[in-house]
């Protein structure tokens, strides 16, 4: 068992590898629970959506995204071609690239053999707790088995989550009707609210909401990247005037 030793609050604390992974787990938990009803929605769509058990099943193993494997099984359903499909999930997934930037500060030391897998999992819930916990004021370096904690206590939680969806969906045809999707919705309230720590961050979210309303209707999920532009516009924007020095300021100085 590797140990790291660092001073927090003027005591010397000690950390070691499985700690920073079960404290990630742990923090994942309340989480998780809201997407169990989100995967097995899926998995019961997947089914009756004309995907095989198989193939609905590789979707969540190796696609990994939840929100791009309804629209996939959604077009799936519909007949429509290949490239569509995965132009629109492309879409939808462009999101995870500000989770990549956002984190690459504190990860571009690691080599490929942690980037690739963390990079894989990076999902909304599981970047909603890593990004609280990188930036704590303190000199772990096992900051990443954390993230390895969330990540692997999510993507478990995807699958079974999934097959019980599937062994569903083949006895309850209008499982699909039950509203267990609802249960996501709350759980991004949780992920985001946490988050919103300054009026710069405040201003983000409530533009952003404001503008996917407004461009709901737009196809292929484009609503989504238009609103993510938008709050960052208004994030940076407000981040930026806050900043700025008044005359008043600029007099004094």
């Amino acid at each position: 068992m590797q140990l790291a030793f660092f001073t927090q609050g003027g005591k010397v604390v000690t950390i070691s590898k499985q700690a920073e992974f079960w404290r990630g787990v742990k923090d994942t938990l309340p989480l998780i629970l809201g997407t169990v009803p989100f995967g097995i929605v899926f998995g019961a769509l997947g089914v009756n959506g004309g995907l095989s058990p198989l193939a609905t099943l590789s979707m969540s193993l190796f696609v990994y995204a939840g929100s791009s494997q309804f629209v996939a099984a959604g077009l799936v359903a519909s007949g429509v071609g290949a490239g569509f499909i995965i132009l629109t999930t492309l879409v939808v997934n462009l999101r995870h690239m500000l989770y990549a930037a956002s984190l690459s500060p504190y990860v571009q030391s690691l080599g490929q053999r942690w980037l690739l897998p963390l990079g894989f999992s990076l999902t909304d819930e599981t970047f909603a707790v890593v990004a609280r916990r990188y930036p704590e004021a303190d000199d772990s370096p096992y900051k990443h088995w954390y993230h390895l904690g969330s990540a692997l206590a999510m993507y478990s939680n995807w699958q079974l989550s999934t097959v019980l969806g599937i062994a569903a969906g083949t006895q309850l045809q209008s499982i699909a009707a039950w509203g267990l999707d609802f249960a996501m919705v709350v759980t991004f309230v949780g992920i985001v609210v946490p988050l919103l720590v300054s009026r710069p961050l405040v201003v983000c979210a409530l533009v952003a909401s404001v503008v996917a309303v407004l461009t709901a209707g737009m196809p292929n999920k484009l609503g989504l990247l238009v609103a993510a532009g938008a709050g960052i516009a208004a994030g940076v924007a407000a981040e930026h005037w806050r900043a700025e020095p008044t005359l008043a300021q600029e007099a004094q100085a």
